[in-house]
């Protein structure tokens, strides 16, 4: 589901104005999406979004209803309104594929085109991709709080607006959620989805009992009892109990019972206490409310008895610690065969000039060692030195006993894909698969271990040199 061609903010296209005003909207450009932080606090970040960011490129094209309204905020002249209208995306698109582990600095999306086609995109490239790998990235986190439990996605009420909801729940997917509760989510993507039902539910009928009676005879063989809406030990795993056996007596079985509110350590244990004395070991228990990666590793570290977390505000919002947004940003790096460079007072956060590729290095065992950002064309591999991002002065090298793997790959060229539209099931295997071969402390979800990304020789060198000759004027 591709999204409105307006998907973009008024300044793309006041300076594409600009460029076509100036005859130069069609040389060739290079622009980088990458980021600076890892959301979270994490110690990496999964990548999303490259699927819907495709279908946007492709279905790119300005209506007539695009048009007059753009004619309508009296910015634009006639002959650049006509060119809007033949306008199309032609480019060339190389990116990591989603569920690739990704880190600070290394350009996750690369764009190649005609200046207007290159430059256009931005916002919606930036919104598409932005959103996604954060919430895959916490997705991820939440996955790996929670094993071997697994974890039903419940965000859609909390999401950012309809959109929102829908591209939360993929991205959740691409992190390793493939559960939700939402029905379009459940129909775009073919996703298995879930649910129980509301206190509300409960509250409408004379008693609690009677609640559950209801709900068992109208699903019986997939009945999820709420049991927290007046008193979840001295009443709600009591009636369900109750109910459990009375769906036994018709050849049926209780599927589980669902605890929001409380102290879900605490009455998990409780009610899997119970449960298990009325010989009712197959009854799994839920635990929702305001769940995340911290509060879920809590609960098991105080002995928790939950067998599946339904999470959905933190995840579908992207919410926690230094969470909320990837600061991801797009960012001219070449025009026709000259490097640019955007130059900060931090030289950490100046721009890395110029075409490139991604290598990841792996060790013999698998793990991976480092990802080292090199120009398009330079010979890295063991041995070489590399050099710091954020810290120019620091060097090491490529172990000997590595071998590099180009990251990245052309997802579209000339407009058209030359990448399909893979299951959701295979991007979380990906992004499962190598989540086991970071190293060690990787992985804490406190102070975790900080993946090594360098700069090749030759990038590095043409990075300083830019930055002196831009300082010098």
């Amino acid at each position: 589901m591709a999204p409105p061609t307006l998907l973009m903010d008024l300044y793309e296209l006041t300076m594409l104005a600009g460029y076509f005003e100036q005859g130069i909207h069609e040389r060739h450009a290079t622009f980088d999406l990458y980021f600076r932080e890892i959301p979270f606090h994490s110690g990496y970040a999964v990548a999303a979004g490259l699927d819907p960011a495709l279908d946007y490129l492709e279905a790119l094209r300005f209506d007539e209803g695009d048009l007059d309204y753009l004619e309508s905020i009296h910015l634009f002249s006639g002959p650049f309104l006509a060119y809007l209208s033949s306008l199309r995306f032609r480019g060339t698109v190389t990116a990591a594929p989603e569920g690739t582990l990704v880190f600070p600095h290394e350009p996750i999306v690369t764009v190649e085109g005609p200046l207007a086609q290159a430059q256009v995109v931005e916002t919606a490239l930036l919104n598409i991709v932005n959103f996604q790998t954060l919430i895959a990235t916490k997705a991820s986190r939440v996955v790996r709080a929670a094993a071997p439990a697994k974890v039903v996605e419940f965000g859609a009420r909390r999401a950012q607006g309809p959109d929102g909801a829908l591209s939360a729940t993929r991205a959740a997917a691409v992190g390793g959620v493939l559960t939700t509760s939402h029905l379009w989510a459940g129909k775009t993507f073919g996703l298995p989805v879930t649910g129980t039902q509301a206190h509300s539910w409960v509250m409408s009928f004379p008693c609690e009992i009677e609640a559950f009676r209801a709900y068992a005879a109208a699903f019986p063989d997939t009945c999820v009892l709420l049991v927290d809406t007046y008193d979840t030990l001295k009443h709600g795993i009591p009636n369900a109990i109750a109910i459990a056996k009375e769906l036994e007596s018709k050849g049926h079985k209780l599927s589980g019972v669902r605890i929001d509110s409380g102290d879900l350590a605490y009455l998990s244990r409780e009610a899997r206490r119970l449960l298990d004395e009325a010989e009712l070991g197959y009854v799994k228990i839920l635990a929702s409310n305001e769940l995340d990666e911290h509060v879920i590793q809590s609960i098991r570290m105080e002995g928790g008895r939950v067998d599946l977390y339904g999470v959905g505000t933190r995840l579908s919002t992207g919410a926690g610690t230094h969470g909320g947004a990837l600061g991801g940003v797009y960012k001219l790096v070449r025009i026709d065969e000259e490097p640019k460079i955007k130059v900060s007072g931090d030289p950490s956060k100046s721009t890395l000039p110029g075409r490139k590729r991604v290598w990841r290095v792996t060790r013999p065992d698998g793990v991976f060692e480092m990802d080292v950002i090199a120009l398009d064309g330079e010979a890295v591999g063991p041995g070489d030195e590399v050099f710091d991002p954020e810290h120019p002065l620091r060097h090491s090298s490529i172990p000997e006993d590595t071998k590099l793997e180009d990251l990245r790959s052309v997802a579209m060229e000339k407009g058209i894909r030359k990448v399909g539209s893979p299951a959701l099931p295979a991007i979380a295997k990906r992004a499962s698969r190598e989540l086991g071969c970071l190293p060690e402390g990787t992985l804490r979800f406190m102070n975790p271990h900080r993946y090594r990304v360098s700069l090749s020789p030759r990038l590095h060198e043409l990075r300083m040199r830019l930055i002196e000759e831009a300082r010098s004027g």
